[in-house]
């Protein structure tokens, strides 16, 4: 007869629990969840990348609504649990909701700590414990002054997740250090001096006396009298069980829910499990041993046998570009050693805690790829006395010379935990692989969840997949930029941003390129992420443009350039057609063509010439036209309403501002635009990067259009109001492809890369996210908005039109 099992609590112990339970009893439980969220079970462990940006909420579903309907589980969103009523074996919900149970899950995880300070119930003090706590702090907006209480996991994660979304960030911890519970002083200088170098303050010794405020968050002030103003406040010191509900049905609760090793509690009938348990006097906020809990608890309730022991437990720092793991005890005491190892120049940290030649603390910054080894040690209590000389180097020095990395992971034993966010060993992984016959990343995070979270170890597990498979393994390679580095496009970016890195040697040398200098592919790669991503901070490098940009003209096939002066919206007058005739005329300029973006090219200009052509263009008030670069070239316009009469909006007006506002900013690859002023489309939108087609009720905004070695009509993005909003959404879309876009790709494959959808939820969606695109946009033009012609009229890179020389064959004297 089919058991009715109830859960109450949907986090992620539970879901591990109910994936086992399902393996080893299916169909004996008629399973009932109460979540108090109004969403799926989602991994938790990846609120920080939601925050940063990295991720989205989909991506972090760990069990979709399909999940639940395939398993024959009734979820009950946005309901929690108010009463259980263990006599009659029944919970009641606050809608009303009322549920038998045979035997009754409690996992109702833990709450943030506030502490009470005056002024912590002030709109604008938040949390961070669950997505509605994300979307709370992003609601705030870039450029918002934030203070994080709090210098731990959770803050540190929060810290850094709101720095890369653009708010000013204050870390204030009470300790002398940060994550003092996990790590060492000097371990926690080092992850101190890594967020003041992204941009973080941080203040240690930090004692807060209150939040200020009157209707909601305006700063806080600390008990030495120090005042930070701020218009956000995330609360991140700590969490504490949520055992109310069982202690008010009668169960034995004391800091947890008190549990035996089957997970039961003292009712035989109601089980308890994760945050909110307390096994053996401890509550464990860790995912792996909740995941462990959730292990024995799924065989207990399949009436198979199982016990939990206890965990041991590591951290990792779940923040991009800072590597950081700790593990066991390392406090100090007269009966423990210690080796160190310790490279201040490199960023690398290295502690080894030691009693009776067993490892029993570790912490590793900078380099952890031995931590599931030294991890591993520390469980089985493994004698190092014969490793002593060598273990602080790591398993790959044992032995006295480096060992091939595939070795050191085949050599790993199968009780090796690869994967610390879902509590994955070796031997599981090697399994699933033998046993259900994988051959690739994304099926091993299918099947056992390993490097499905924060990806620190997917290393490792493509490691175990080539140990396996052996030359069977043939990994989807991301396709590296140049042969200079392994790395794409994507990860070089990603990794410039999180680094810090502003400056091409040190992303050279930071990324380990393979070259001393790059290459052609790879330099004005590198020189356009810079300049986007650190406007203000990084000096545009010309050497690492190709000569169209760096002479600012195109070159043609004899060596001579062309001349393209801007004209906004396709629209001249007298003084500069003059202009350019004297120009064609003074300078003898062989070819003056119209060209297809409403403009006039001059062909044929000798280098030597190009500052004095520019010179007598600049003095007629017309700026470089930017034909030769990947960035904004025109903005093509027909006559619009001022004109003619089907015309429905100014589109010539429209497109003049546009391009005034957006002429000097480097892209990917060329932008060019349109604006038409009706439907009938003589600008020719529909087949531009972006366009807009005007209509009696706006604005009709295209993007990812082609016509050039590739053909395609553009999509239909969406409708804008008004002129202003239109702009907003054109120049937010351009500045999503400028942090989105790979070098050299032109808007259209962008768009098929990332998807539609992608670019409408950052754009047309969320007002918030678009005015953060925008006002990225608008900072960064305050540096580009420069015209390059007068620059080199006043003699910047004056080397670069120097007139070549001419030689001549001497004549024999006679």
């Amino acid at each position: 007869m089919t058991e009715k099992l109830v859960i109450i609590g949907n986090g992620m112990a539970p879901g591990r629990m109910l994936e086992h339970l399902f393996e080893a009893a299916p169909g004996r439980y008629a399973v009932t969840i109460f979540n108090a969220e109004p969403r799926v079970n989602y991994n938790r462990l990846m609120l920080s990348p939601v925050l940063s940006g990295e991720k989205t909420y989909e991506e972090i579903i760990t069990h979709g609504d399909d999940w639940y309907a395939e398993n024959g589980v009734t979820l009950h969103k946005s309901s929690p649990v108010t009463l259980i009523d263990r006599e009659a074996r029944k919970v009641i919900s606050t809608n009303g909701i009322v549920a038998d149970y045979d035997k009754l899950v409690i996992a109702t995880g833990s709450s943030p700590f506030i502490p009470p300070v005056p002024g912590h119930q002030l709109p604008g003090v938040v949390t961070y414990r669950d997505l509605d706590d994300v979307d709370k702090m992003l609601a705030v907006g870039p450029g918002a002054r934030v203070v994080v209480i709090g210098g731990g996991l959770l803050g540190l994660e929060a810290a850094a997740g709101l720095k890369m979304r653009g708010m000013d960030v204050t870390v204030l911890h009470l300790m002398p250090t940060l994550m003092e519970r996990q790590l060492d002083p000097a371990a926690g200088y080092l992850l101190e001096k890594a967020f003041k170098d992204r941009g973080v303050t941080v203040i240690t010794k930090a004692n807060t006396k209150q939040v200020l405020g009157t209707d909601r968050v305006e700063g806080v002030e600390l008990n030495d009298g120090m005042i930070i103003p701020c218009e956000m406040v995330v609360m991140a010191v700590g969490i504490r069980p949520s055992s109310g509900l069982a202690k008010a049905s009668g169960l034995a609760v004391n800091r947890g829910i008190v549990v035996d090793d089957q997970m039961r509690t003292d009712d035989p009938h109601i089980f308890a499990l994760g945050e909110c348990a307390e096994h053996r006097g401890t509550c464990y906020g860790l995912v792996a041993p909740l995941y462990e809990m959730g292990q024995v608890l799924a065989h207990t309730l399949a009436e198979q046998e199982a016990s939990y022991q206890g965990s041991v437990t590591s951290t990792k720092l779940k923040v991009t570009g800072i590597d950081l793991f700790s593990a066991g005890d390392f406090g100090e005491g007269e009966d423990r050693e210690e080796i160190v190892l310790r490279d201040a120049t490199a960023g690398v940290y290295k502690r080894l805690v030691l009693k009776d030649d067993r490892i029993i603390g570790a912490v590793l910054y900078g380099e952890t790829a031995d931590g599931p080894w030294f991890f591993d040690m520390l469980k089985r209590g493994v004698d190092t006395r014969e490793l002593r000389d060598t273990l602080i180097f790591g398993q790959a020095y044992q032995g006295g010379t480096p060992l091939d990395p595939m070795a050191a992971v085949a050599a790993l034993p199968d009780e090796a935990e690869i994967c610390g966010c879902n509590g994955v060993c070796k031997g599981k992984i090697t399994g699933a692989i033998t046993g259900k016959g994988l051959t690739s990343l994304d099926g091993v995070r299918a099947h056992t969840k390993a490097s499905a979270s924060c990806g620190s170890c997917t290393h490792l597990v493509e490691q175990l997949l080539h140990a396996t498979l052996g030359d069977a393994y043939n990994p989807a390679a991301v396709q590296p930029m140049c042969p200079c580095t392994e790395y794409g496009h994507d990860d070089v970016r990603r990794l410039i941003i999180a680094k810090g890195l502003k400056s091409i040697p040190a992303v050279m040398q930071e990324l380990e390129w393979k070259t001393s200098c790059g290459c052609a592919k790879c330099r004005p790669a590198l020189n356009y992420y810079l300049v986007a991503d650190w406007p203000g901070e990084y000096e545009d490098d010309g050497q690492s443009r190709f000569i169209n940009e760096r002479v600012h003209a195109n070159i043609q096939k004899d060596g001579t350039y062309s001349v393209v002066p801007r004209m906004w919206g396709g629209m001249t007058n007298p003084k500069e057609l003059r202009a350019i005739a004297d120009v064609a005329d003074k300078f003898a300029i062989p070819a003056v063509k119209v060209t297809g973006g409403q403009r006039i090219d001059l062909l044929g200009v000798k280098k030597e010439d190009l500052p004095a052509v520019w010179a007598d263009l600049n003095a007629a008030g017309m700026v470089s036209g930017a034909a030769y670069a990947k960035g904004l070239r025109t903005v093509k316009t027909c006559v619009g309403s001022d004109w003619c009469r089907f015309g429905t909006q100014d589109s010539t007006g429209l497109g003049i501002r546009i391009e005034k506002f957006m002429w000097g900013a480097w892209t990917p690859a060329k932008l060019k635009l349109a604006v038409s002023g009706c439907p009938r489309n003589c600008a020719e939108a529909t087949c531009k990067d972006i366009g807009v087609i005007c209509v009696d009720s706006g604005y009709d905004i295209h993007f990812a259009g082609a016509a050039g070695l590739d053909i395609k009509g553009t999509e239909l993005l969406c409708h804008a109001d008004s002129e202003d909003e239109a702009l907003e959404i054109i120049v937010a879309l351009t500045q999503l492809y400028r942090e989105q876009g790979r070098y050299l790709e032109r808007i259209y494959k962008w768009a098929k890369r990332v998807g539609t959808p992608s670019i409408k939820a950052n754009v047309v969606d969320d007002l918030a996210k678009r005015r953060h695109y925008f006002e990225r946009f608008v900072y960064s033009q305050t540096f580009a908005q420069v015209d390059p012609w007068e620059e080199r009229v006043n003699g910047k890179d004056a080397h670069e039109f120097a007139a070549m020389a001419e030689f001549g064959m001497p004549v024999a004297a006679e």
